[in-house]
Protein backbone atom coordinates (compact mmCIF):
# COMPACT_ATOMS: atom_id res chain seq x y z
CA UNK A 1 0.00 0.00 0.00
CA UNK A 2 1.56 3.60 -0.86
CA UNK A 3 1.83 6.21 2.27
CA UNK A 4 -0.35 9.06 2.06
CA UNK A 5 2.38 11.04 0.56
CA UNK A 6 3.19 8.94 -2.38
CA UNK A 7 -0.07 8.89 -3.17
CA UNK A 8 -0.06 12.59 -3.20
CA UNK A 9 2.71 13.10 -5.52
CA UNK A 10 1.49 10.87 -7.75
CA UNK A 11 -1.85 12.98 -7.77
CA UNK A 12 0.01 15.94 -8.41
CA UNK A 13 2.22 14.77 -11.47
CA UNK A 14 -1.21 13.23 -13.01
CA UNK A 15 -2.94 16.85 -12.28
CA UNK A 16 -0.21 19.19 -13.68
CA UNK A 17 0.30 16.66 -16.60
CA UNK A 18 -3.45 16.89 -17.63
CA UNK A 19 -4.24 20.18 -16.76
CA UNK A 20 -1.37 21.76 -18.66
CA UNK A 21 -1.54 19.36 -21.50
CA UNK A 22 -1.64 21.36 -24.63
CA UNK A 23 -1.35 24.73 -22.65
CA UNK A 24 1.36 26.96 -24.01
CA UNK A 25 1.53 29.43 -21.49
CA UNK A 26 2.88 26.80 -18.56
CA UNK A 27 4.56 23.57 -19.32
CA UNK A 28 6.16 20.99 -17.47
CA UNK A 29 9.44 21.10 -18.90
CA UNK A 30 11.27 18.30 -16.68
CA UNK A 31 11.08 15.97 -13.44
CA UNK A 32 13.32 14.03 -11.20
CA UNK A 33 11.93 10.79 -8.92
CA UNK A 34 9.08 8.94 -9.66
CA UNK A 35 6.29 9.89 -8.85
CA UNK A 36 8.28 13.24 -9.12
CA UNK A 37 9.57 15.10 -6.33
CA UNK A 38 11.49 17.98 -8.58
CA UNK A 39 9.78 19.61 -11.19
CA UNK A 40 11.10 22.45 -13.80
CA UNK A 41 8.22 24.52 -15.06
CA UNK A 42 8.34 26.88 -18.02
CA UNK A 43 6.14 30.06 -18.31
CA UNK A 44 5.63 31.54 -21.29
CA UNK A 45 4.82 35.08 -19.26
CA UNK A 46 5.76 38.35 -19.82
CA UNK A 47 7.53 39.16 -16.46
CA UNK A 48 9.76 41.50 -15.00
CA UNK A 49 13.86 41.16 -14.53
CA UNK A 50 17.01 43.86 -14.34
CA UNK A 51 19.64 43.48 -16.77
CA UNK A 52 23.26 44.08 -15.69
CA UNK A 53 23.28 47.75 -16.50
CA UNK A 54 20.23 48.24 -13.65
CA UNK A 55 17.12 48.66 -16.46
CA UNK A 56 13.91 46.96 -15.59
CA UNK A 57 13.29 44.86 -18.68
CA UNK A 58 10.65 42.60 -19.69
CA UNK A 59 11.01 38.65 -20.71
CA UNK A 60 8.76 36.53 -22.05
CA UNK A 61 10.29 33.12 -20.68
CA UNK A 62 10.65 31.69 -17.13
CA UNK A 63 11.62 29.38 -15.36
CA UNK A 64 10.85 27.40 -11.88
CA UNK A 65 12.09 25.07 -9.80
CA UNK A 66 9.95 22.98 -7.58
CA UNK A 67 11.09 20.82 -4.64
CA UNK A 68 8.19 19.17 -2.94
CA UNK A 69 10.25 17.95 0.20
CA UNK A 70 9.83 14.92 2.91
CA UNK A 71 7.47 16.95 4.79
CA UNK A 72 4.99 17.97 1.51
CA UNK A 73 1.99 18.41 1.50
CA UNK A 74 2.18 19.46 5.50
CA UNK A 75 5.19 22.25 4.27
CA UNK A 76 4.89 24.35 0.86
CA UNK A 77 7.12 23.22 -1.66
CA UNK A 78 10.41 24.78 -2.24
CA UNK A 79 10.52 27.06 -5.10
CA UNK A 80 13.09 29.24 -7.03
CA UNK A 81 12.87 30.67 -10.22
CA UNK A 82 16.05 29.45 -12.28
CA UNK A 83 16.51 33.25 -13.78
CA UNK A 84 15.86 36.20 -11.69
CA UNK A 85 12.76 37.86 -11.86
CA UNK A 86 11.78 41.49 -10.62
CA UNK A 87 8.73 41.46 -7.99
CA UNK A 88 8.34 41.80 -4.43
CA UNK A 89 7.75 38.42 -3.77
CA UNK A 90 10.12 37.05 -5.73
CA UNK A 91 14.63 37.02 -4.16
CA UNK A 92 17.09 35.55 -5.67
CA UNK A 93 16.83 32.04 -4.00
CA UNK A 94 12.98 31.43 -3.61
CA UNK A 95 9.64 32.39 -4.01
CA UNK A 96 7.35 33.85 -1.75
CA UNK A 97 4.00 31.43 -1.31
CA UNK A 98 4.14 31.41 2.48
CA UNK A 99 1.26 33.79 2.72
CA UNK A 100 -1.50 31.45 0.57
CA UNK A 101 0.40 27.84 0.81
CA UNK A 102 -2.15 25.24 2.50
CA UNK A 103 -2.03 21.41 2.24
CA UNK A 104 -5.11 21.23 0.47
CA UNK A 105 -4.24 23.58 -2.34
CA UNK A 106 -3.06 21.55 -5.21
CA UNK A 107 0.37 21.56 -6.71
CA UNK A 108 -1.29 22.83 -10.20
CA UNK A 109 -3.01 25.97 -8.46
CA UNK A 110 0.17 26.59 -7.14
CA UNK A 111 1.57 26.98 -10.18
CA UNK A 112 -1.11 28.96 -12.07
CA UNK A 113 -0.47 31.06 -8.91
CA UNK A 114 2.65 31.74 -9.52
CA UNK A 115 2.74 32.51 -13.32
CA UNK A 116 0.13 35.25 -12.17
CA UNK A 117 2.40 36.55 -9.63
CA UNK A 118 5.38 36.42 -12.91
CA UNK A 119 2.60 38.55 -14.53
CA UNK A 120 2.08 41.40 -12.07
CA UNK A 121 -1.59 39.80 -11.96
CA UNK A 122 -0.49 38.95 -7.93
CA UNK A 123 1.65 40.41 -6.00
CA UNK A 124 1.75 41.63 -2.10
CA UNK A 125 4.01 44.85 -1.34
CA UNK A 126 3.43 44.60 2.43
CA UNK A 127 5.78 42.09 3.39
CA UNK A 128 7.84 41.79 -0.07
CA UNK A 129 11.14 39.81 -0.42
CA UNK A 130 12.12 42.45 -2.62
CA UNK A 131 11.68 46.05 -1.13
CA UNK A 132 12.99 47.76 -4.48
CA UNK A 133 10.36 45.84 -6.60
CA UNK A 134 7.46 46.64 -4.01
CA UNK A 135 8.39 50.19 -3.91
CA UNK A 136 8.64 50.07 -8.37
CA UNK A 137 5.20 48.47 -8.02
CA UNK A 138 3.47 50.42 -5.79
CA UNK A 139 5.01 53.31 -7.56
CA UNK A 140 4.05 51.85 -11.21
CA UNK A 141 0.74 50.40 -10.41
CA UNK A 142 -0.90 51.40 -13.55
CA UNK A 143 1.82 49.91 -15.94
CA UNK A 144 0.30 46.47 -13.82
CA UNK A 145 0.00 43.97 -15.26
CA UNK A 146 2.48 43.20 -17.59
CA UNK A 147 0.57 40.58 -18.96
CA UNK A 148 -2.76 40.56 -19.07
CA UNK A 149 -3.72 36.98 -20.30
CA UNK A 150 -5.15 34.14 -18.06
CA UNK A 151 -2.74 32.35 -16.83
CA UNK A 152 -5.02 29.09 -16.24
CA UNK A 153 -5.44 26.79 -19.00
CA UNK A 154 -9.42 26.66 -19.52
CA UNK A 155 -10.81 23.83 -17.17
CA UNK A 156 -11.84 21.03 -19.14
CA UNK A 157 -10.25 21.52 -22.17
CA UNK A 158 -7.20 19.24 -21.29
CA UNK A 159 -9.50 16.37 -19.67
CA UNK A 160 -12.11 16.46 -22.41
CA UNK A 161 -9.06 15.63 -24.97
CA UNK A 162 -9.76 18.55 -26.99
CA UNK A 163 -7.47 19.89 -30.09
CA UNK A 164 -4.64 22.19 -28.30
CA UNK A 165 -6.20 25.02 -26.44
CA UNK A 166 -4.32 28.05 -27.85
CA UNK A 167 -3.86 30.64 -25.54
CA UNK A 168 -4.97 34.03 -25.54
CA UNK A 169 -2.21 36.55 -27.10
CA UNK A 170 -1.22 39.81 -25.87
CA UNK A 171 -2.79 41.74 -28.59
CA UNK A 172 -6.18 40.34 -27.72
CA UNK A 173 -6.15 41.02 -24.42
CA UNK A 174 -8.83 43.66 -22.86
CA UNK A 175 -8.37 46.39 -20.83
CA UNK A 176 -4.45 46.47 -21.96
CA UNK A 177 -2.66 49.18 -20.29
CA UNK A 178 -2.41 52.82 -22.10
CA UNK A 179 1.03 53.31 -23.00
CA UNK A 180 3.26 56.19 -21.25
CA UNK A 181 4.58 59.01 -22.89
CA UNK A 182 8.00 57.82 -20.91
CA UNK A 183 8.98 54.63 -21.56
CA UNK A 184 8.69 53.06 -17.68
CA UNK A 185 11.30 50.20 -18.59
CA UNK A 186 14.38 53.09 -19.38
CA UNK A 187 14.14 53.75 -15.66
CA UNK A 188 17.08 52.72 -13.76
CA UNK A 189 17.37 50.73 -10.48
CA UNK A 190 19.04 52.27 -7.61
CA UNK A 191 20.44 49.99 -4.96
CA UNK A 192 20.99 53.27 -2.60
Amino acid sequence: MLSPRIRRLKLDYDTLMQRFANWPLIQVSGTAGMPPEVYRITFQVKGLYVSSTGEILERDTHQLEVNLSLGYPRRAPQCRMLAPVFHPNFDEGSVCIGDFWAASEGLDDLIVRIGRMIAYQEYNTKSPLNGLAAKWAAQNAGLLPIDTRNIAPPSGAAEEGNAPVNAPTISQAENAPVAPSVDPWSQKISLD
